[in-house]
């Protein structure tokens, strides 16, 4: 049987040439990146390399990079550490209804411990209105985090806007850019973030790394505590066949955005185009044109998602009727139920995300099998009678 994976918003097949950078430190260079010995200054050098792979990816310096244990922890590291200074005692926070529960959460969070919050709204199509972003500021209003793009329709917030209100007003702002890194250019300067968060594995890197850049310059309350690592914000012993694989993952994406970018975009435009215009009462969610290159959501009325995606699986295509984190879930998406979607459209919905090695050749299987099981299930359904 033909597997195609279309999730790659999940997560992503790690690249070959990852796993070769990452091998040697499982064995011959397994050394303590804290040791002053050579097994682990070799250790140590792998970290700096990587370091300075990450920084070029996000157009940072080497210096404002922290490693982490994924994008939840560096997400965390940037709220709960800008709250919990001092000088930021019990102060408000600004956020979207849309924010990954890595961040969604920790607001509602710090919520519980007497801080201030405010939950922006979105329009139909996902995105802030920068009015509604500017009438919520307060003399209080001390973080601003809102992700760069939107990990179950894609859309992308405008960050640069965002970024340059947050300064004229001294606010700190953090972006979660897990799902744009290696889709699109990152420059923090141009997007006038103080923290950005990025996870290894959603771009062709491995699970459990990622990374958390901070500006020079900026604060934020240390969380946890052990050992000096990581300037002594983020203690553990580092990961460092993973943060080597991170470092050339990110090397890798610099390399091949220009080629990727437009390659994968021209799949995502056959994909909504042959889905929309072949099967009856389908809808794109998110907007049509300000959304990541590799990603397209739609809503099939008088369906279950989780019905698509069984019978999408047993065709051996791999798909997600939203985030990754809460598939196992029943409830109603909370992204979805933000654009002021009806229930019933909700829960009809599929997220088809595209990556480096997906071909024409998928997204053809893929328009070829959709359309019948689609007209099975909703002949199997009492909605469409």
């Amino acid at each position: 049987m033909r597997q195609t994976y279309l999730d790659h918003a999940a997560t992503t097949p790690m690249d070959p040439l990852v796993l070769q950078e990452m091998m040697p430190y499982f064995k011959e260079k397994f050394g303590n990146s804290s040791s002053i010995h050579a097994y682990g200054q070799d250790a140590k050098n792998a970290l700096d390399v990587a370091r300075a792979r990450a920084a070029k990816l996000i157009g940072a310096t080497a210096d404002e990079i922290y490693f982490t244990s994924g994008g939840t922890e560096a997400n965390n590291m940037a709220v709960l550490g800008t709250a919990n200074l001092k000088e930021n005692k019990r102060c408000h926070v600004i956020t979207t209804a849309i924010e990954h529960p890595a961040v969604l959460n920790t607001v509602k969070y710090l919520e519980t411990m007497g801080f201030e919050a405010t939950f922006l709204p979105v329009d139909p199509e996902g995105i802030i209105r920068l009015e509604d972003l500017e009438k919520a500021i307060r003399p209080n209003t001390k973080l601003i985090s809102i992700m760069h793009a939107n990990n179950e329709i894609g859309t992308i917030q405008p960050v640069e806007q965002i970024g340059k209100l947050a300064k004229e007003r001294k606010i700190a702002f953090h972006t979660d850019a897990i799902q744009t890194a290696s889709k699109m250019p990152l420059d923090v300067d141009k997007l006038g973030v103080d923290f950005l968060s990025i996870s290894a594995h959603k771009i062709y890197g491995p699970k459990g790394v990622g990374m958390l850049y901070m500006r020079k310059g900026t604060k934020i309350q240390q969380l946890m505590f052990g050992g000096s690592h990581e300037k002594g914000l983020r203690p553990s012993t580092s990961n460092v066949p993973g943060i080597a694989g991170f470092g050339k993952a990110a090397e890798l994406a610099v390399q091949r955005l220009d080629f990727d970018v437009p390659r994968i975009t021209r799949m995502r435009e056959r994909i909504i185009d042959g889905t929309l215009g072949n099967i009856k009462d389908s809808f794109l969610t998110g907007h049509r044109t300000k959304r990541l290159p590799n990603l397209a959501s739609f809503r099939f009325r008088f369906i279950e998602g989780e019905g698509m995606l069984l019978h999408l699986d047993i065709a051996g295509i791999a798909a997600s009727t939203g985030s990754a984190c809460s598939s196992k879930s029943l409830k109603a998406s909370h992204v979805l139920l933000a654009l002021g979607l009806p229930q019933e459209e909700v829960h009809g919905s599929l997220r088809i995300s595209l990556g480096r090695e997906n071909t024409d050749e998928d997204v053809e299987y893929f328009l070829k099998e959709m359309p019948p099981i689609v007209e099975k299930l909703r002949k199997m359904s009492p909605l469409a009678r």
